[in-house]
């Protein structure tokens, strides 16, 4: 039997959705193991005074299964 845990994180990339995604899962990659997957729970842009995106928010639900 395992256990599994759900993390929140956000991240954002002044790219894309993907890449802030990519970029969120590599940073909780860093301290965390065994990660399983992810969901996004939320996007969110930010925008400069003319409507333009200039960045990319995410809110990610990760899963990882515990040792």
């Amino acid at each position: 039997m395992s256990v599994a845990k759900i993390i929140e994180v956000n991240a954002s990339s002044p790219t894309s959705v993907e890449d802030a995604v990519k970029a969120g899962l590599a940073k909780t990659a860093e301290t965390v193991k065994n990660i399983q997957g992810a969901w996004v729970n939320e996007i969110k842009v930010v925008t400069d005074p003319g409507g333009e995106i200039s960045e990319w928010r995410v809110n990610l639900r990760i899963t990882f299964v515990v040792e």
